[in-house]
Protein backbone atom coordinates (compact mmCIF):
# COMPACT_ATOMS: atom_id res chain seq x y z
CA UNK A 1 0.00 0.00 0.00
CA UNK A 2 1.11 3.54 -0.72
CA UNK A 3 1.26 5.54 2.52
CA UNK A 4 1.14 8.83 0.61
CA UNK A 5 -2.26 8.18 -0.95
CA UNK A 6 -5.32 10.13 0.16
CA UNK A 7 -7.49 8.05 2.46
CA UNK A 8 -10.94 7.31 1.04
CA UNK A 9 -13.63 6.34 3.55
CA UNK A 10 -15.43 3.13 2.71
CA UNK A 11 -18.95 3.79 1.47
CA UNK A 12 -21.96 3.45 3.76
CA UNK A 13 -23.10 0.42 1.72
CA UNK A 14 -19.97 -1.52 2.74
CA UNK A 15 -21.43 -1.99 6.22
CA UNK A 16 -24.69 -3.51 4.93
CA UNK A 17 -23.59 -7.14 5.15
CA UNK A 18 -24.02 -9.88 7.75
CA UNK A 19 -22.03 -9.05 10.89
CA UNK A 20 -19.76 -12.12 10.68
CA UNK A 21 -18.90 -11.23 7.08
CA UNK A 22 -18.36 -7.61 8.04
CA UNK A 23 -15.97 -8.61 10.85
CA UNK A 24 -13.84 -10.45 8.28
CA UNK A 25 -14.19 -7.72 5.64
CA UNK A 26 -12.84 -5.08 8.02
CA UNK A 27 -9.48 -6.87 8.17
CA UNK A 28 -6.90 -5.15 5.98
CA UNK A 29 -8.81 -1.87 5.86
CA UNK A 30 -7.46 1.25 7.58
CA UNK A 31 -8.80 2.89 10.72
CA UNK A 32 -8.12 6.65 10.49
CA UNK A 33 -8.52 9.36 13.13
CA UNK A 34 -8.05 13.04 12.28
CA UNK A 35 -7.48 15.13 15.41
CA UNK A 36 -6.13 18.59 16.20
CA UNK A 37 -2.81 16.93 17.10
CA UNK A 38 -2.53 15.20 13.74
CA UNK A 39 -3.69 12.18 11.75
CA UNK A 40 -3.05 8.59 12.82
CA UNK A 41 -4.01 5.42 11.01
CA UNK A 42 -3.63 1.68 11.34
CA UNK A 43 -4.43 -1.45 9.37
CA UNK A 44 -7.16 -3.47 11.10
CA UNK A 45 -5.63 -6.87 11.86
CA UNK A 46 -8.05 -8.36 14.41
CA UNK A 47 -11.80 -8.14 15.06
CA UNK A 48 -14.49 -9.83 17.15
CA UNK A 49 -18.16 -10.11 16.18
CA UNK A 50 -21.01 -9.87 18.71
CA UNK A 51 -24.42 -11.00 17.51
CA UNK A 52 -26.72 -8.95 19.66
CA UNK A 53 -29.84 -10.30 21.32
CA UNK A 54 -28.94 -13.98 20.81
CA UNK A 55 -25.29 -13.70 21.89
CA UNK A 56 -24.64 -13.97 25.66
CA UNK A 57 -21.33 -12.14 25.24
CA UNK A 58 -22.96 -9.10 23.61
CA UNK A 59 -23.89 -6.01 25.60
CA UNK A 60 -27.29 -6.14 23.91
CA UNK A 61 -28.01 -9.79 24.76
CA UNK A 62 -31.72 -10.26 25.38
CA UNK A 63 -32.38 -6.89 23.72
CA UNK A 64 -30.99 -4.89 26.64
CA UNK A 65 -31.54 -1.38 25.29
CA UNK A 66 -29.73 1.05 27.55
CA UNK A 67 -28.08 4.44 27.24
CA UNK A 68 -24.81 2.61 26.56
CA UNK A 69 -26.17 0.22 23.90
CA UNK A 70 -28.60 2.63 22.18
CA UNK A 71 -26.34 3.24 19.18
CA UNK A 72 -26.28 -0.52 18.45
CA UNK A 73 -29.96 -0.28 17.48
CA UNK A 74 -29.22 2.20 14.71
CA UNK A 75 -27.83 1.74 11.20
CA UNK A 76 -24.71 -0.28 10.50
CA UNK A 77 -21.43 1.60 10.20
CA UNK A 78 -21.75 3.79 13.28
CA UNK A 79 -19.23 4.07 16.12
CA UNK A 80 -19.97 2.27 19.39
CA UNK A 81 -17.46 3.19 22.09
CA UNK A 82 -17.66 1.95 25.66
CA UNK A 83 -15.54 2.06 28.79
CA UNK A 84 -13.87 -1.12 30.08
CA UNK A 85 -12.01 -0.46 33.33
CA UNK A 86 -9.87 2.56 32.39
CA UNK A 87 -9.92 1.85 28.65
CA UNK A 88 -12.16 3.10 25.88
CA UNK A 89 -12.92 0.36 23.31
CA UNK A 90 -14.20 0.96 19.79
CA UNK A 91 -16.75 -1.09 17.86
CA UNK A 92 -18.42 -0.94 14.46
CA UNK A 93 -22.21 -1.21 14.64
CA UNK A 94 -23.41 -4.10 12.45
CA UNK A 95 -26.73 -5.69 11.59
CA UNK A 96 -29.93 -3.97 10.53
CA UNK A 97 -31.80 -1.27 12.44
CA UNK A 98 -33.12 -2.70 15.74
CA UNK A 99 -30.82 -5.71 15.34
CA UNK A 100 -28.14 -4.68 17.87
CA UNK A 101 -24.91 -6.27 16.66
CA UNK A 102 -21.35 -4.94 16.75
CA UNK A 103 -17.74 -5.70 15.90
CA UNK A 104 -14.91 -4.91 18.28
CA UNK A 105 -11.75 -3.63 16.61
CA UNK A 106 -9.23 -5.61 18.65
CA UNK A 107 -5.89 -4.68 17.10
CA UNK A 108 -4.32 -2.58 14.36
CA UNK A 109 -0.91 -2.36 12.74
CA UNK A 110 0.35 1.27 12.85
CA UNK A 111 0.31 2.73 9.33
CA UNK A 112 0.76 6.53 9.48
CA UNK A 113 1.27 8.93 12.38
CA UNK A 114 3.29 6.42 14.40
CA UNK A 115 5.29 9.16 16.16
CA UNK A 116 2.07 10.73 17.44
CA UNK A 117 0.85 7.31 18.59
CA UNK A 118 4.08 6.79 20.51
CA UNK A 119 3.79 10.23 22.10
CA UNK A 120 0.34 9.30 23.37
CA UNK A 121 1.34 5.81 24.42
CA UNK A 122 5.12 5.38 24.88
CA UNK A 123 6.27 1.76 24.56
CA UNK A 124 9.66 0.11 24.29
CA UNK A 125 8.55 -2.31 21.57
CA UNK A 126 6.49 -1.05 18.63
CA UNK A 127 4.70 -4.40 18.60
CA UNK A 128 3.03 -3.45 21.91
CA UNK A 129 1.75 -0.09 20.70
CA UNK A 130 -1.62 -1.12 19.24
CA UNK A 131 -1.86 -4.88 19.88
CA UNK A 132 -5.05 -4.71 21.92
CA UNK A 133 -8.37 -2.84 21.93
CA UNK A 134 -7.49 -0.43 24.76
CA UNK A 135 -3.98 0.13 23.41
CA UNK A 136 -5.10 1.17 19.94
CA UNK A 137 -7.69 3.70 21.13
CA UNK A 138 -5.20 5.43 23.40
CA UNK A 139 -2.55 5.51 20.66
CA UNK A 140 -5.02 6.90 18.12
CA UNK A 141 -6.68 9.42 20.44
CA UNK A 142 -10.09 7.72 20.24
CA UNK A 143 -12.33 8.57 23.21
CA UNK A 144 -15.86 8.13 24.49
CA UNK A 145 -16.77 11.39 22.74
CA UNK A 146 -16.56 9.49 19.43
CA UNK A 147 -19.69 7.49 20.35
CA UNK A 148 -22.30 7.73 17.59
CA UNK A 149 -20.04 9.02 14.81
CA UNK A 150 -20.22 7.43 11.35
CA UNK A 151 -17.28 5.33 10.14
CA UNK A 152 -18.01 6.42 6.57
CA UNK A 153 -17.08 10.08 7.07
CA UNK A 154 -14.25 12.04 8.80
CA UNK A 155 -12.84 12.68 11.32
CA UNK A 156 -12.93 9.03 12.54
CA UNK A 157 -13.42 6.61 9.68
CA UNK A 158 -12.40 3.38 8.00
CA UNK A 159 -10.65 3.72 4.66
CA UNK A 160 -10.03 1.25 1.88
CA UNK A 161 -6.94 -0.84 2.49
CA UNK A 162 -5.81 -4.18 1.12
CA UNK A 163 -7.45 -7.53 0.53
CA UNK A 164 -6.59 -10.19 3.12
CA UNK A 165 -6.11 -13.72 1.81
CA UNK A 166 -5.43 -15.67 5.00
CA UNK A 167 -7.94 -15.10 7.80
CA UNK A 168 -7.77 -17.11 11.01
CA UNK A 169 -10.73 -17.58 13.32
CA UNK A 170 -11.28 -18.77 16.87
CA UNK A 171 -13.04 -18.02 20.18
CA UNK A 172 -13.29 -14.46 21.43
CA UNK A 173 -11.10 -13.25 24.31
CA UNK A 174 -11.98 -12.14 27.84
CA UNK A 175 -15.60 -13.33 28.06
CA UNK A 176 -15.42 -16.26 30.54
CA UNK A 177 -18.89 -15.75 32.04
CA UNK A 178 -20.88 -15.91 28.81
CA UNK A 179 -21.88 -19.57 28.79
CA UNK A 180 -21.67 -21.32 25.44
CA UNK A 181 -20.98 -17.97 23.73
CA UNK A 182 -17.39 -18.00 25.00
CA UNK A 183 -16.64 -20.80 22.51
CA UNK A 184 -18.18 -19.23 19.42
CA UNK A 185 -15.50 -18.76 16.72
CA UNK A 186 -16.29 -15.09 16.22
CA UNK A 187 -12.75 -13.70 16.51
CA UNK A 188 -10.93 -13.08 13.25
CA UNK A 189 -7.35 -12.05 12.58
CA UNK A 190 -4.71 -11.73 9.90
CA UNK A 191 -2.45 -14.76 9.97
CA UNK A 192 1.12 -14.14 11.17
CA UNK A 193 0.60 -10.43 11.84
CA UNK A 194 2.76 -9.39 14.84
CA UNK A 195 0.20 -6.84 16.07
CA UNK A 196 -2.56 -9.38 16.73
CA UNK A 197 -3.36 -9.26 20.45
CA UNK A 198 -2.29 -12.85 21.13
Amino acid sequence: MNKDKQFQPLQKQFYNQPTINLAKSLLGNILVNETAEGVTSGIIVETEAYLGAIDRAAHSFGNRRTKRTEIMYHQAGLVYTYQMHTHCLINVVGGEINQPEAILIRAIEPYTGTDLMLARRPVAKLQNLTSGPGKLTKAMGITMSDYGRAFFEPPLYIAEGMQVKQIKEGPRIGIPNSGEARDYPYRFWMEDNPFVSR
